[in-house]
C-alpha cells in the first residue's frame, strides 16, 4: 500500500450535512475511483452513501443496502458499484462474489465496512472514516492514497470547506 499523501478531517453537524458532503463527492467521482467507508453502526455511512449516489446521478429510489447482495450496481452519470463487506468473513469469501471484477473497471466503487477486509482496496483509493462527535454530529476523516485520490480529496474538501 502506498503511504497516505493527504489526510483531512472535518465535522459534519447533521445527517443532512453528511448527505450534502456525499453529494459533492459523488459529483466528482470518475470511473476507476474507489472510496472505502469505515465507521461503527450509526456513524453516518448510509447518509454519505445516499449522497454520493445522488451526486453520481443515481435516482434516490434506486439506492438500497447491498448487505445481502454484497455488491449493488447503480446506473447514473457513471456506473456506481456499492458494496457492503459487513457480512463477509475474509478475502476469499469476497473474491468468490466477483467483487474484484468491478474494481478499476467502468465505474466508481463505494465500499462500506472496508475495515472488515482492508485488502479489498486497490493501491490507490480514498478512505473515509466516520465517527460520532455528539448527538447528530459526525467526524469525517478522509485519507487519500495515490495521486488521483489525493486530487479528488483536495477538490472535495476545497469546494466544501
Amino acid at each position: 500500500m502506498t503511504a497516505a499523501r493527504q489526510v483531512r478531517t472535518r465535522v459534519s453537524a447533521s445527517p443532512e450535512e453528511t448527505h450534502r458532503l456525499g453529494v459533492r463527492l459523488g459529483q466528482l467521482l470518475a470511473p476507476g475511483d474507489f472510496v472505502g467507508l469505515i465507521g461503527d453502526l450509526g456513524a453516518g455511512k448510509t447518509h454519505l452513501v445516499r449522497g454520493v449516489a445522488e451526486g453520481a446521478g443515481v435516482a434516490r429510489s434506486e439506492v438500497a443496502s447491498p448487505t445481502f447482495a454484497i455488491v449493488y450496481p447503480y446506473a447514473g452519470r457513471i456506473p456506481l458499484y456499492h458494496a457492503d463487506l459487513y457480512r463477509l468473513a475474509d478475502y476469499d469469501e469476497l473474491y468468490a462474489t466477483g467483487f474484484l471484477d468491478v474494481v478499476g473497471n467502468d465505474g466508481a466503487v463505494l465500499v462500506e465496512w472496508l475495515d472488515r477486509i482492508p485488502e479489498a482496496a486497490p493501491r490507490e483509493y480514498l478512505r473515509v472514516t466516520l465517527g460520532h462527535a455528539g448527538d447528530d454530529a459526525r467526524t469525517l476523516t478522509a485519507e487519500a492514497f495515490g495521486e488521483r485520490p489525493t486530487a479528488l480529496l483536495e477538490k472535495w474538501w476545497a469546494e466544501e470547506g
